[in-house]
């Protein structure tokens, strides 16, 4: 099965995130094919390069990357990137900012679309 997943909120005052990381390794570990997954609102704040947990907390960021670097495509909406002053040299790597042009492609290939948040 073929699944997109958006994610609205942002790390670590929410559950989203961490959920949907969980969800897509299980997903993958059964050997679904993620199509692509989307960040929008908040959720744009989960793949900056500006964070820096405590070294005994998970670095959200740098688990996005890693998906990324895995073939998975990461978005983020320019829209709501803009809004909060995210732009490229901010993002880690493996990410990318687009238009909500790119969460509509991955919903019309995939089989099925995941939400995270509100």
């Amino acid at each position: 099965m073929k699944i997109a997943v958006c994610i609205y909120e942002g790390p670590y005052n929410h559950e989203a995130s961490d959920s949907a990381y969980n969800f897509i390794k299980a997903a993958i570990d059964r050997g679904h094919e993620i199509q692509g997954i989307f960040f929008y609102h908040d959720g744009v704040y989960n793949v900056t390069k500006l964070m820096e947990p405590p070294q005994d907390d998970r670095h959200i960021a740098n688990r996005w990357s890693e998906l990324g670097a895995q073939g998975i495509d990461i978005v983020v909406c320019i829209a709501a990137a803009k809004r909060r002053g995210i732009v490229d040299e901010v993002l880690v790597p493996n990410v990318r900012i687009s238009g909500l042009g790119q969460l509509t492609m991955m919903a019309i290939q995939a089989d099925r679309m995941v939400v995270f948040g509100d």
